[in-house]
């Protein structure tokens, strides 16, 4: 009887196949609009007949913050171990590996010191597409750095996350990087030193119930996904249907939870004048 045998190893859903960035020369976003690749980079990623925010990652943001695109990377060699020797359908040290071949990266978040419009800010930011931006003991070392950095140099932070929680193979190592990251917030707090969120699509699981909700501003990005747990997950728990744009920023902002949102071609000019605000 194999009626019912697998024969393919893997299934592809929608959430595997999406890419961070659109290959090829066009790209349709899910609302239906097609636009040129060139177009949408020199549109910071944002399709203008939709406003349809592209996922993009750490290089992306710091062209487009950064002034003159120039920018000095913090602790850029670290790089996770393997503390538990975890295996599922693979060893955690093939699926670092194999990340950091295809992304270029070292792990899940980038941190870079520059200027925006001529004021200093360190930078930190996720990447979704190193295991799905999740937060294991690396990405909380580096934000703590971050944070060392902006408290010696009295410099402001941003953390732009994008994230689908923990990591798992880190099992307790990844979770204890939500009170480390938290606590070290606590000490720029004390020192008056601006922290300013931006939360991307999507912001989940650990990340959205430490680091990312601290800010003294917490700002996000247009349609983003903004939760602990996913919406499929809340309603098969709560067996009833869920509001309309359910964790997605708008809902999120009404719900008192962000400051405001910025679409992704005012984020310079809107962070700048922020800055220069808690400068005053």
């Amino acid at each position: 009887m194999n009626w019912f045998k697998r024969k393919k190893k893997n299934i592809n859903t929608p959430s595997t196949q999406k890419k961070e960035l659109p290959d090829g020369m066009w790209y349709k976003t899910p609302g239906g609009s097609i636009i040129h690749i060139r177009e949408l980079k020199n549109n910071s990623y944002v399709c203008p007949e939709d406003d349809y925010h592209v996922r993009i990652g750490s290089k992306e943001y710091f062209e487009i913050l950064f002034d003159n695109k120039s920018f000095e990377e913090l602790d850029k060699d670290l790089s996770s171990s393997d503390p538990l020797k975890f295996v599922d359908t693979k060893s955690y040290k093939g699926r670092v590996d194999k990340s950091q071949k295809d992304t270029g990266l070292k792990d899940a978040i980038k941190t870079g010191v520059g200027k925006i419009n001529n004021y200093d800010i360190v930078i930190s930011c996720m990447d979704f597409s190193f295991i799905g931006g999740s937060m294991g003991s690396v990405v909380g070392e580096k934000i703590s750095r971050a944070i060392d950095y902006s408290l010696k140099n009295k410099i402001p932070l941003m953390i732009i996350s994008k994230s689908g929680g923990a990591r798992m193979m880190e099992s307790t190592y990844s979770l204890m990087q939500m009170a480390k990251t938290s606590s070290k917030l606590a000490l720029l707090s004390r020192e008056k030193i601006p922290y300013i969120s931006l939360m991307t699509d999507p912001t989940t699981g650990g990340v959205s119930a430490s680091f990312a909700m601290l800010g003294d501003f917490n700002i996000a990005e247009p349609g983003a996904l903004i939760g602990f747990a996913g919406p499929r997950v809340i309603k098969e728990t709560i067996g009833s249907n869920l509001p309309k744009g359910f964790q997605r920023s708008e809902f999120v902002f009404e719900h008192g939870f962000l400051d405001f949102i910025v679409d992704r071609r005012d984020l310079k000019t809107k962070i700048s004048k922020l800055l220069k605000l808690l400068k005053n």
